[in-house]
């Protein structure tokens, strides 16, 4: 016992010393291993007046310890954790709000030395053992913070990937769903921009990057997005001012600065879509990638599984309705990189098609971006594959339900209209101005497999909202008889025709695919009870495929219902 009370005022003494005396309290090597003994003694002790003892001087050490990082030649991280680790511990016995001393760690020390793979690796086991009482006590703090998490998951890579996902759910909350999202997209050019931060400027720690926002003169700044966006520097562009070059410049100047962020500020504009954006995404890839962006690359598409499985469970229809929108409008502004596009475009239209089956009514809420990406069906691959992916919920969900009746005769004339274009000269098969003939067979493909959706969109709808019928079938009557599209539409409209002609059979196969809250039944069921005066059946597509001339089958129906005993 005697031991233990010398050991712990010898490290209280030291720890009041550093207290008065530094200036820089992290240039003192002991310091560190100081507080973590008297942390383990309060812990051992579990004596209040021990802990009273201890926290006044580590509370001046914290506080010297922020104000001093910027002339600091030390790394002030794994410090003020331990100190950190203390105030979250005992903070109820000496009545401390770790909240603003969380904040200032962030703002101070983290957007320095988010590099140092030590401090990185610190921080986020800090967050995993503290995860329960950050979420309940500082629930703000990870989604304030979360860029500059994810500039530090950006630049370590792989290897605190584990870690970082056990942390990925504390980002997620109200005030950052959406913002989070771009942000994770984004990561493999965040990464670009790191890299050309460093080698523009040194070694990324013991600066904030965060700082150039408010800088003076960001000429360093301007020249990284230079050679980044349009691959030449500021001096080619002296010549000129006026230049394309310095126009894309300045277009990606708001970029870089909101991917160089520290802190949440809400949802902004990212400038993807300009013809220079294009160029200074290809510019991106004109060098070889690093190890550190081939990682980000593999690691954007697992961040965003979870993601969409903490959305899926938790997070509220109106945000995910908000959501959906931002996905559309990034499936087709992406890092170019095929393998990276692939992945994250398969998640982005899988998510998008479970919140529709999970909100049907999102379809008719979202009836304006929709009909906006069908017209766009014929920009880009990625957009095209949109527009099967909707026009395919359309029909599956029957424009949003039975009571959105207006809603479904909108986005039914924009099928109807994305049709007739694809039936007249200017968009059938083969584009004249197609010279490449792999590229060409490609486009004919891609159209029919479009006319295919849109034709199954069409008769869906339809079955769904009857008043919708007899416009359905002029249109596939008209593909019907246009033998000049692909065989494969023509022959899928005559069939939804024919099907047409058999109600019954027609709501089963393009009904709903599950029950409506009106009633109706599953599909591919039988209500036996009415099998004597109805035939209700579920006939699959591959059934209905290249069958012609008398039924193949040699059984009736009246071989698979029972007859009713007053019949026997």
């Amino acid at each position: 016992m005697v031991d233990r009370d010398k050991e712990w005022e010898f490290y209280l003494r030291s720890l009041s010393s550093i207290a008065r005396d530094s200036n820089d309290p992290a240039s003192d090597p002991s310091l560190l291993h100081s507080v973590k003994k008297l942390h383990e003694l309060c812990k051992s002790e579990k004596s209040e007046n021990l802990i009273a003892r201890v926290y006044p001087q580590l509370n001046k050490i914290f506080q010297r310890s922020v104000a001093s990082i910027s002339q600091s030649q030390s790394s002030n991280g794994l410090l003020l954790l331990a100190i950190l680790q203390f105030f979250l511990d005992y903070g109820d016995v000496v009545l401390h709000d770790a909240d603003p001393s969380l904040r200032a760690f962030f703002r101070s020390c983290l957007s320095r030395e988010f590099a140092d793979h030590v401090v990185a690796e610190a921080t986020l086991d800090f967050l995993n053992v503290n995860k329960r009482k950050l979420s309940t006590s500082f629930s703000t703090l990870l989604p304030q913070f979360f860029p500059l998490l994810l500039k530090l998951i950006a630049w370590n890579g792989e290897k605190l990937e584990k870690s970082f996902l056990r942390v990925f759910p504390g980002l997620m909350s109200p005030g950052s769903f959406l913002q989070l999202f771009p942000s994770l997209v984004d990561l493999p050019i965040l990464v670009v921009a790191l890299e050309k931060v460093e080698r523009s400027s040194g070694s990324l720690l013991g600066s904030s990057i965060a700082s150039i926002q408010q800088s003076a003169a960001p000429e360093m700044l301007l020249a990284l997005m230079d050679e980044a966006y349009t691959g030449s520097t500021i001096g080619d562009g002296e010549a000129d001012s006026e230049s394309e070059d310095s126009n894309a410049m300045a277009a990606a100047d708001p970029l870089f600065l909101e991917l160089l962020k520290d802190e949440n500020d809400g949802l902004a504009q990212r400038h993807w879509t300009s013809p220079g954006m294009a160029a200074a995404l290809q510019a991106a890839l004109s060098t070889p990638q690093s190890d550190r962006l081939k990682e980000a690359l593999k690691l954007t598409p697992r961040l965003l599984d979870l993601y969409f499985a903490i959305a899926l469970r938790d997070v509220n229809n109106s945000l995910i309705c908000a959501l959906i929108p931002l996905l559309m409008a990034r499936n087709s502004t992406l890092f170019p990189d095929k393998i990276f596009s692939y992945e994250v475009q398969k998640r982005l239209l899988e998510f998008m098609l479970a919140a529709f089956d999970r909100s049907p009514d999102f379809i008719a809420l979202l009836k304006k971006p929709i009909v906006d990406r069908l017209a766009e069906a014929y920009d880009s691959h990625a957009k095209t594959e949109l527009a099967l992916q909707l026009c395919w919920a359309i029909g599956e969900h029957g424009g949003g339900g039975a009571s959105q009746k207006d809603a479904a005769r909108e986005l039914f004339e924009s099928l109807e209209l994305l049709l007739y274009e694809n039936l007249s000269s200017s968009r059938l098969g083969l584009r004249e101005s197609d010279s490449n003939s792999g590229s060409a067979t490609f486009g004919k493909s891609s159209q029919s497999r479009l006319l295919c959706f849109v034709v199954t969109a069409i008769a869906k709808l339809a079955t769904h909202h009857r008043e919708l019928l007899p416009r359905a079938r002029v249109c596939l009557a008209k593909v019907a008889r246009s033998r000049i599209s692909d065989a494969r539409v023509w022959r899928r409209a005559r069939d939804y025709l024919g099907l047409m002609n058999e109600p019954a059979i027609c709501t089963s196969v393009l009904g709903p695919s599950r029950p409506s809250r009106g009633g109706m039944q599953d599909p591919g069921t039988v209500s036996w009870n009415e099998g004597g005066t109805k035939m209700i059946a579920h006939i699959p597509f591959y059934i209905l495929s290249e069958q012609e001339g008398p039924p193949f089958h040699d059984f009736s129906f009246s071989d698979l219902l029972p007859q009713r005993e007053s019949d026997l």
